[in-house]
């Protein structure tokens, strides 16, 4: 047997005494004797409980008989001392007459000593009315109060008649005597008290108590036999999904990933059990899920290396060329110097960019991004965004449109991150559209029940960014989210992404608690919908009408990646005065 395990801080802790204590009272002989699997133990200890009970209840429940037994057998020796004591008023009387039974001289009549002394009457008194010994006492009652006895035995007064085993069988002596009986003679003409007091019955108690022990013992082992068997068949229930689990356990251990528990030993399995083979079911689906995304992953990673370092090697070979003319000859040009110092700075903005997408989404990943949530007017950090974006849709040669309510639209958002998802859906809309097009950004309340009631009563917002460029192949909707992915038209659309900006989009708007959705058509345009709820801090229901009570931040399941603030001044859009 394993000995306990000790505690962290080195010290044995109460369970660990408790056992050894345990292991120190059992011999080590008899703890191998005991069975080792969980089966075999649960078995002998259903198996041991019932053999406890049937014994104590047959313990009590012949107790309780013994007791009830004696106490009929007295009450019904109590009634025999009545008709022995009835019998001997008889007699008495039949062999005095016309004599006194006790003379003046308080003297029993011989002939009624005699009688009541003779082998016939005691046999007939002991083994026949009685079957019992019986002690018979003739007398006066006093003539003074006080202490004196009850009676006053008479002379040759005192007889004793021993009782004979009796011939029926199952009859046994018992060694306890009724309560003796105090008759006043009345088939005599003279006064004389009769006392009767039997002992040493024969009685069925005995074989009666027997009978009912040995059924007891037959009724416990048939019971107790059963009690095994049921035992056994209910370990085997409860350790059957336990070895399903553990065989299940071993194969997801060895690289088997699909291994899972049948739905069906699921179902006819303890509710524990069950409860348990269901979430390691749920576990396996996870790590399976988890192993699958990171192959993913590591797939998309390395496409990914090979598109950023052809993207690295451009900038640094033209970097590398226009260094090699302005240490040559054409540095002494001015106008060869500028245009080649020109080209460089676009190269060295083009590889800044770069790098600072890929630490924006390792932060957004690795959770090092904080929102700084304010119950601000979505409309500024939209408008100031866009206003952002119009000098690269001019030299596009593109209409930027730009539709706002009027009323404001306060929710507790980061205006910083929320600017962040339209300047890269914007710069997305313009990359991807001919010039002669059109992108519009749109900005609506949220439709009632798709958020919670917001610090001013809205119900969320909705930013809505078109454009009318070349679209998106309707295969590539579900993928065009996902890091490190460009889809198959962007070197078309002229674009030079790394595949960074949607993956960042989505990492934010999912901080927010929000859904970003994408449809497209070919040669008709790509529509972006975010949806943001009200309050980030609010849990919503299934369906997004059931809100949970507003939580503070600290309480928050995302509390390590929000902060709460509030700003000096409410913001205003462009033309307006703040308040």
């Amino acid at each position: 047997m394993v000995s306990a395990t000790p505690s962290p801080s080195g010290s044995a802790g109460p369970a660990d005494v408790e056992h050894r204590t345990i292991r120190r009272l059992i011999p080590a002989r008899v703890r191998r004797l005991g069975p080792r699997t969980l089966q075999g133990r649960l078995t002998l200890g259903f198996s041991g409980v019932v053999a406890l009970t049937l014994f104590l209840v047959t313990i009590f429940v012949l107790n309780r008989l013994d007791d009830e037994f004696r106490q009929q057998q007295l009450a019904d020796l109590q009634a025999r001392t009545g008709l022995v004591a009835a019998y001997v008023d008889v007699v008495a009387a039949e062999k005095a007459a016309p004599d006194p039974v006790i003379g003046p001289d308080n003297v029993v009549n011989p002939r009624v000593a005699s009688a009541l002394r003779s082998d016939a009457y005691q046999s007939f008194i002991a083994d026949q009315l009685a079957e019992a010994d019986v002690d018979i006492v003739l007398g006066r009652q006093p003539t003074t109060g006080g202490d004196a006895a009850p009676i006053i035995p008479a002379v040759d007064g005192t007889f004793h008649a021993s009782v004979l085993a009796p011939g029926r069988a199952g009859l046994t002596q018992e060694s306890f005597a009724a309560q003796p009986l105090q008759r006043p003679a009345t088939f005599s003409a003279f006064q004389y008290t009769i006392v009767v007091r039997l002992s040493n019955p024969y009685t069925f108690r005995q074989t009666a108590i027997d009978n009912v022990a040995t059924v007891s013992a037959a009724v416990g082992a048939l019971a107790l036999g059963i009690a095994v068997i049921v035992a056994a068949a209910m370990a085997l229930r409860v350790t059957t999904p336990l070895r399903r689990l553990t065989e299940a356990s071993r194969a997801l251990a060895e690289g088997q990933l699909g291994e899972r528990i049948p739905r069906a030993e699921i179902r006819t399995g303890p509710a524990e059990i069950a409860a348990l083979a269901t979430q390691f079911n749920a576990m396996a689906d996870q790590v399976e899920e988890s192993v699958e995304r990171i192959r993913r992953d590591r797939d998309r990673s390395r496409d990914f290396l090979a598109d950023v370092s052809h993207e690295l090697r451009t900038p640094i070979a033209a970097l590398l060329t226009f260094n090699e003319l302005l240490t040559e000859r054409a540095g002494d040009d001015p106008g060869a110097r500028a245009e080649f110092l020109h080209n460089s700075r676009v190269q060295l903005e083009r590889l800044d960019w770069l790098a600072q997408n890929l630490l924006e989404l390792s932060k957004l990943d690795s959770g090092l991004v904080l929102l700084d949530l304010r119950p601000d007017d979505l409309r500024v950090a939209v408008e100031s965004a866009v206003e952002q974006a119009r000098p690269a849709g001019r030299r596009r040669r593109l209409t930027i449109d730009l539709h706002l309510p009027n009323a404001p639209i306060r929710i507790r958002h980061d205006p910083q991150r929320v600017g962040q998802v339209v300047t890269n859906l914007v710069g997305n809309a313009i990359k991807f559209t001919e010039p002669g097009g059109t992108v519009s950004v749109r900005v609506a309340p949220a439709i009632a029940g798709e958020g919670g009631a917001g610090a001013d009563g809205a119900d969320g917002a909705t930013i809505t960014v078109g454009d009318t460029g070349v679209g998106i192949e309707p295969d590539e909707l579900p993928r065009i989210f996902d890091r490190f992915y460009r889809g198959s038209r962007a070197n078309e659309a002229r674009a030079s992404g790394s595949g960074l900006g949607l993956a960042i989009v989505r990492s934010i708007v999912e901080m927010h608690h929000g859904t970003v959705e994408v449809t497209s058509r070919l040669g008709s345009g790509t529509t972006f919908s975010v949806t943001l709820p009200s309050d980030p801090r609010r849990e919503h229901g299934p369906d997004g009408t059931a809100p949970e009570p507003l939580r503070p931040i600290e309480e928050s399941p995302d509390r390590g990646k929000m902060v709460d603030s509030s700003p000096t001044a409410r913001p205003s859009l462009n033309g307006e005065t703040s308040v």
